[in-house]
């Protein structure tokens, strides 16, 4: 019976970690370039009480043994990189990566993070940045008597200059890919940082080698779908309403026990 009520009591922690994880991905689901995330669960070790394979007779073994579970733990918590729903905005520094690419940017430290987030800006300097003012990397400068800004599907940056009837190129954004972005650091601000798991980053032109390509005038929108959110929400309250009912059954079978007289 305690072995039951601990079995139990690490299935509600698991399932409260699953609801914390939903949350999140329900929080963000409006936040541009965010990707969900998914919990995965293993199953304790085993308790066995008798051995399959095990001699039985001289001539015979036994079929079936005798595991008892000792209940869940969390195997991890993935970010799930499918692409979100591209919605056009037109601003003129808004790109979307139609792909596997990730924008780079330089951080207040100098490191260089990845972003999804397409939302950019114009600083004082007429840097290109994001948000946060982190202008990413190679740096492009928008000179200040701009009058329109062309991004190309390669990242090539073009502007027109007043006064000007030819267009001249400022700079080129380039991407980066990752062997296994699932193995990214998330650390917030929708910026992720490389790992042993992610492997080094790989960076080239838009277009080549897998990096995809940009759509300017457009957003990445948050691939969480709500609906798929409530229905894992759903069914990890049922999972835990089960699992405290599991301990109360265990609770009631050692009352009753306790109660027994000789």
């Amino acid at each position: 019976m305690i072995r039951a009520l601990w079995t139990a009591a690490s299935g509600m922690q698991a399932q409260q970690l699953n609801i914390d994880v939903v949350a999140n991905n329900l929080a963000n689901s409006s936040t541009t370039g965010f990707k969900k995330s998914r919990a995965d669960f293993q199953d304790l070790m085993y308790q066995t009480e008798k051995t399959t394979g095990a001699p039985a007779t001289n001539t015979t073994t036994i079929p079936t043994g005798i595991q008892v579970g000792l209940g869940v733990r969390p195997g991890s918590v993935s970010k799930i990189f499918t692409t979100g729903t591209m919605v056009h905005t037109g601003n003129e520094l808004d790109m979307a990566i139609e792909g596997d690419g990730f924008l780079q940017v330089q951080q207040s430290d100098g490191t260089t993070a990845y972003t999804r987030a397409g939302s950019l800006k114009k600083d004082g300097q007429g840097r290109v940045v994001t948000s946060d003012g982190q202008p990413i990397v190679p740096e492009i400068v928008i000179p200040s008597n701009a009058t329109s800004i062309n991004i190309g599907s390669d990242g090539t940056v073009s502007v027109q200059q007043a006064g000007q009837t030819a267009s001249t190129t400022v700079g080129t954004i380039q991407l980066a890919s990752f062997t296994n972005p699932a193995g990214l650091n998330a650390i917030g601000k929708n910026l992720f940082l490389p790992t042993d798991s992610s492997g080094n980053a790989t960076t080239g032109t838009a277009g080549q080698n897998g990096l995809g390509t940009l759509e300017q005038g457009y957003i990445e929108q948050s691939n969480v779908s709500v609906m798929e959110e409530m229905v894992s929400m759903i069914v990890s309250q049922r999972a835990y309403e089960i699992n405290s009912k599991a301990i109360q059954a265990s609770d009631e079978m050692l009352q009753q026990a306790a109660a027994l007289k000789r």
